[in-house]
């Protein structure tokens, strides 16, 4: 028996809905697709929700719904026993990994797609019934620590550290690494001596680096949660790279055990074993029209461990602590080939593993000129200042548009639509792609953007203010609705593929979908309210009307709280 996915139509011309999976199956049972398609046609009984089901093309099946199953279905949703979509019938434990920022560094402008694409994909998993862990690998371990020992001990200024720690650790850091650098002016041995020093004592566990190291990390964090307060994302474990440091030396010992690693020029490295052709095998890489070997370094010739180490310790962890079903790593797609590596590794160490292993890699943030996205001076763009200048900006278009708000008010409008505004532009592209920062078109009234959609949900809630009614009251009973007008059909039908596309989000680790979905509902939300009059109309008809507006905002509400966006009642 094989179950096949009915999908919204491309084009609504042609149904509501459609299959178009029998074509393959009639392939693979050699039949006419036409043929098998009029055969399942027969057996369907779904009177209770079709007008029709029509054959088409080459063996499309077609899928009309009938008035009656359109008003039943928001009935039952005005009545509150659902919002279009269903928790999952097979609830997974999935392990999300995303943010990870480094220790005694600013959080970048790079860190906001790996924060909220991560804080999306959890959301919406959640929702949907999984049991979601989020876990916020900090980099708190490895070889910058001795450069930021020798910094703390020699050039820390006590003031700054004072009121802009990660501001300050990051200055001793690049000021002690350019002295480290042999290929930069200003190299001095003694200070590299130092570096190395500080850092074995470090690893050997010396108590006052242990709690200059302890600090750092304190005034990191701190940092950090006031970031992650202003985004509104929560993690539910933050295990940084230190906390695996006692299990590296077993993952190296069971790997070389395995016969899954080998000893490769001093080093210790997991190689090819030739079971993938060479453009699949991620251990090759042509060179010179040859393929060689490109090895995942697990032990230095130092006798140091690595990223890689680290990696495969953390994964064992969660599968063992969590029993993870799937395990999510949000990243650039820099780190592609690192993960492709990580995953056919722990592959190869633990065969008997079924859990799903997913890269959900991201293109750049550009700026207006095509290139990275920078400061005038050519800096990084800090995060806080970048979430700084969004509040600023939307500050200024609230108080142009509405000069006679309290600044209170101002204030938190513009808060809520400047960081949504962010969110939504790194949220709204394919993630894989790069994309162009632009303010004007970020915080736009108009398009696909975030204050574009807040608006269309505080429009909804000014149509019950206007009329001294509750937006949140549900309908005393499920009795069908009165729905008969095309703007009226199409917007419900709109809202009834919201749970469709919370589905594909959570298969495809694509929240653009979700993004792209709500900008269309509040399209259609536009044709409604433009075409059909809704306080002013007949009695019965007004309150289909409202039900129908009632609920195109809660969609859109839990819509955008799935993308971590809030909402404003009155803007």
């Amino acid at each position: 028996m094989a179950s096949v996915l009915v999908q919204p139509c491309p084009d609504p011309k042609f149904g509501d809905y459609q299959a178009n999976a029998l074509m393959g199956l009639a392939k693979v049972r050699k039949m006419n697709p036409r043929q098998l398609a009029a055969e399942v046609l027969a057996k369907l009984d779904v009177g209770d929700c079709c007008q029709k089901i029509e054959i088409a093309g080459a063996g499309f099946l077609n899928f009309h719904l009938s008035a009656t199953a359109i008003a039943r279905t928001l009935g039952s949703a005005a009545a509150g026993e659902h919002l279009f979509f269903e928790k999952t019938k097979e609830p997974k434990t999935v392990v999300i990994d995303f943010s990870s920022p480094n220790v005694a560094k600013p959080m970048h402008v790079g860190h906001i797609r790996s924060t909220v694409l991560g804080d999306a994909l959890s959301r919406v998993a959640r929702l949907l019934g999984h049991r979601v862990i989020t876990d916020n690998h900090l980099g708190d371990w490895g070889t910058q620590f001795g450069m930021l020992l020798v910094g703390w001990k020699t050039i820390l200024d006590s003031k700054r550290i004072q009121f802009d720690p990660l501001g300050e650790m990051e200055r001793i850091y690049k000021e002690i690494s350019r002295r480290c650098d042999p290929d930069k002016p200003g190299f001095d041995q003694p200070t590299l001596d130092s570096a190395r020093g500080e850092l074995v004592k470090l690893q050997a566990g010396d108590p006052q680096n242990l709690g200059i190291w302890t600090e750092m990390i304190r005034l990191s964090q701190a940092q950090f949660e006031a970031i992650y307060g202003r985004l509104g994302v929560r993690f539910d474990h933050t295990l940084g790279e230190s906390f695996y440091n006692s299990r590296l030396a077993s993952v190296v010992s069971q790997l070389m055990t395995a016969g899954v690693a080998t000893e490769t020029r001093g080093a210790k490295a997991v190689l090819s074993d030739e079971s993938l052709p060479p453009k699949e095998d991620p251990f090759l890489v042509q060179k010179e029209g040859e393929w060689v070997p490109n090895p995942f370094i697990i032990q230095k010739q130092d006798g140091g461990f690595n990223y890689a180490t680290t990696d495969l310790a953390t994964l064992a962890y969660r599968l063992e602590t969590w029993q993870a079903d799937e395990v999510i790593y949000v990243t650039d797609g820099r780190q592609q080939l690192h993960f492709r590596q990580l995953f056919a590794a722990f592959r190869r160490w633990h065969p008997e593993v079924r859990t799903k292993l997913a890269h959900v890699w991201f293109g750049s943030i550009l700026g207006e000129d095509g290139k990275p996205f920078k400061t005038r001076s050519g800096e990084t763009v800090r995060l806080s200042d970048l979430l700084d200048e969004a509040e600023e900006r939307a500050l200024r278009v609230v108080s142009e548009k509405s000069p006679d708000l309290p600044e209170t008010e101002r204030r938190e409008i513009s808060r809520v639509v400047g960081i949504g505004a962010v969110k939504y532009a790194d949220l709204l592209p394919n993630r894989q792609s790069d994309y162009v920062f632009s303010w004007d078109k970020l915080l736009a009234l108009n398009g696909n953007t975030a204050p574009y959609l807040q608006y269309a949900y505080a429009r909804i809630c000014s149509i019950f203010r206007k009329g001294g009614l509750n937006a949140s009251e549900q309908r005393a009973s499920n009795s069908e609705l009165r729905i008969t007008e095309p703007q009226e059909i199409a917007l419900a039908k709109k809202l009834f593929n919201f749970g469709l596309v919370l589905d594909a989000v959570v298969q495809e680790n694509r929240p653009n979908f979700l993004c792209n979905y709500l900008y269309e509902l509040a399209g259609q939300f536009t044709s409604f309210y433009e075409n059909c009059p809704v306080l002013k109309s007949e009695p019965d008809v007004r309150e289909s009307r409202l039900s129908l507006c009632r609920l195109t905002g809660k969609v859109m509400h839990q819509g955008l709280t799935l993308l971590g966006i809030e909402t404003l009642e009155q803007m």
